[in-house]
């Protein structure tokens, strides 16, 4: 065939906005996918497809008509039949248009950048709805990580007050002297490609009443009762003695009510003293 004389098509990269964009006409190893477009007479089918950076476009040829992809960005030569073959790479996101220069039918090439996923941030102490009791010095500390990047940095705030940065564990800061009242901690943390997430907590602080025993009595042949005074959402250990020397642990509780009644099973008849101290802040 007289290929000057044949009709044919150029196929070409239109570069419009495209400036520095290089295409890479040799198979790379790291392409995890091949997209296939046929190349007919008079059309590109699909005519529109859309891959991620780095996935390659395969063109086809199958036609009667000699075509080529050449272009200040690419030469495939030309070509007719259904053997050949031209594949390009695409490193870099956008919407990249051709066309057959001779015919001007077009098709399109649309690179989608990577989703980058946001990290994961935790507040693991104190625990939501904390009361502490004042003045109040708590640690804030935080669990963060990032499933397809690593984390850069953890910012605590209190309220909109940004108290410090982290950028590596232990993700904490120590906040100390807070007077009663209600208060909100929130950790932000970012990640190496800048997306961000939050997790907020709120605590309060109270001033923390005398702890006080009274009425006590036993309620049963084994069970023994009394109460005490306590800040609802504050934590307190009881204790037993025989000899007001060695203290035995009877419990831990965070105080539901004010007072507590408190009742010791399985109390046995000989005479004894018991005891109710605060726990600290966590």
């Amino acid at each position: 065939m007289n290929t000057r004389n044949s009709p044919r098509c150029l196929l070409r990269l239109v570069a419009h906005g495209l400036f520095g964009w290089t295409l890479i006409a040799a198979l790379s190893a790291s392409a995890a996918v091949v997209t296939n477009v046929m190349v007919v007479d008079f059309a590109f089918n699909p005519a529109s497809v859309t891959v991620n950076v780095n996935d390659q476009v395969k063109w086809s040829w199958n036609c009667n008509f000699q075509h080529s992809t050449t272009d200040s960005f690419w030469d495939s030569g030309l070509h007719n039949g259904t053997t050949f073959t031209y594949t390009n790479q695409f490193p870099s996101a956008g919407n990249f248009p051709y066309e057959c220069s001779l015919h001007h039918f077009i098709g399109s090439v649309t690179v989608q950048g990577a989703v980058n996923l946001p990290p994961t941030v935790t507040i693991t102490n104190p625990p939501n709805g904390a009361v502490l009791s004042a003045p109040a010095t708590v640690v804030i500390m935080a669990a963060a990580s990032d499933s397809d990047g690593s984390v850069t940095n953890v910012q605590f705030l209190q309220g909109a007050a940004t108290l410090t940065n982290r950028t590596s564990v232990p993700y904490s800061v120590t906040v100390s002297n807070l007077a009663p009242g209600g208060y909100g901690f929130s950790a932000v943390a970012s990640d190496n490609a800048g997306a961000k997430a939050t997790n907020a907590i709120s605590v309060s602080v109270v001033t923390p009443v005398a702890i006080v025993l009274s009425n006590p009595k036993r309620v049963s042949g084994t069970n023994f009762q009394f109460n005490y005074s306590a800040n609802v959402g504050l934590r307190y250990a009881v204790q037993r003695s025989a000899d007001l020397s060695a203290w035995n642990p009877l419990g831990t509780n965070t105080a539901a009510s004010n007072p507590v009644a408190f009742v010791h099973t399985n109390a046995t008849a000989s005479p004894g003293f018991y005891r109710v101290g605060r726990l600290p802040n966590p």
